[in-house]
């Protein structure tokens, strides 16, 4: 659900913001992001001290797959 909140987000995401967004832990999405960021799914470009998340072209794909399956439930 997170890369399809990413793929929806209409302004800048971050970690902070896409945690309060899907009601979850600060901790536990930024544990998840690192992991979609080894698997080549998202992109943190650092902005300051913040990270602004972005899709790459594959996390992209996964999350439209995501949201059809959602849209057919």
């Amino acid at each position: 659900m997170m890369l399809v909140e990413l793929k929806n987000a209409k302004s800048e995401v971050y970690a902070s913001s896409l945690a309060k967004n899907i009601d979850c832990t600060y901790s536990h999405v930024v544990k998840i992001l690192q992991e979609m960021e080894t698997e080549g799914l998202i992109n943190f470009d650092k902005q300051g001290r913040l990270k602004l998340l972005t899709l790459t072209r594959k996390g992209s794909d996964v999350a439209s797959r995501i949201d059809d399956i959602r849209s057919l439930l």
